[in-house]
């Protein structure tokens, strides 16, 4: 999943790095914290909040103000294991 995720630029590209996601739960739900709806949606909003700061510590030039397929893959991402 990890290798997909940098490549996420369209609506195209979202749509299989969602499905590739769905998959990682099945196939490895230990891997994910937030292993059950409820607290991956509160995990979401989280790490919506905070991922600028993730950008800024990782030195990526993202702007997490400006939506993008990119910034909402990352988030999805970030929910499961953001505590």
């Amino acid at each position: 999943m990890d290798n997909i995720i940098r490549y996420v630029k369209s609506r195209e590209d979202f749509i299989i790095f969602v499905k590739e996601l769905q998959e990682d739960f099945k196939n490895h739900p230990e891997k994910w914290e937030n292993n059950r709806l409820d607290l991956f949606l509160e995990a979401i909003a989280a790490y919506a909040e905070d991922i600028q700061g993730y950008y800024n510590n990782t030195g990526q030039k993202t702007n997490a103000d400006i939506p993008s397929w990119q910034v909402l893959a990352d988030i999805l991402s970030g929910a499961t294991v953001y505590e």
